[in-house]
């Protein structure tokens, strides 16, 4: 996993170095979680507990694409990271929950910077969404790590996205 986190964290400040239009950024946004929503659905039937082998060429070309998404839209990664590692097999639902917290602070912390040098400040409330945000993700994880079914994991990840992707897109 360290080659894929590495290699998004340049790619994460090159992507939050790039200013979109708003509509650009909303768009690209709604059809990148509406893809990874897909992924997640098409991907329904495949066995949930068999993990593959994690090549290295791969996961540092996949981790700067995701870094470099993940800048560009300002997510931290994990609703392009979950999908990805589970669509090639790479972890399972449970052990996407585990390993996506450190990419996606790793991601939002260099892509954050990349904002600001382009002189894009966050929102005044930038403390009340960091807390609330922790919480859900502490909330989030002992929750799928404890109680839910791999199954459950990947149905909520991708209703989520969905959700959320045809907001953008409409916005």
């Amino acid at each position: 996993m360290r080659p894929l986190l590495f290699s998004s964290m340049p790619a994460s400040l090159a992507g939050g170095l790039i200013v979109l239009e708003e509509h650009m950024y909303k768009t690209l946004t709604g059809l990148v979680l509406l893809l990874a929503s897909a992924v997640m659905i098409m991907q329904r039937g495949r066995a949930v507990d068999r993990v593959g082998e994690i090549p290295l060429r791969e996961s540092v070309s996949i981790g700067a694409v995701l870094g470099l998404v993940s800048g560009l839209t300002g997510v931290g990664g994990g609703v392009f990271l979950a999908p990805t590692l589970i669509a090639l097999n790479w972890a399972s639902p449970r052990q996407t929950v585990a390993l996506s917290p450190p990419f996606i602070l790793a991601n939002s912390t260099v892509g954050f910077v990349g904002a600001l040098f382009t002189g894009q400040f966050p929102s005044p409330d930038l403390a009340l969404y960091a807390i609330f945000t922790l919480a859900g993700a502490v909330a989030g994880a002992v929750i799928g790590l404890k109680w839910l079914s791999q199954t459950a994991i990947r149905f909520i990840l991708a209703a989520v996205l969905l959700v959320a992707g045809i907001q953008l897109v409409r916005a």
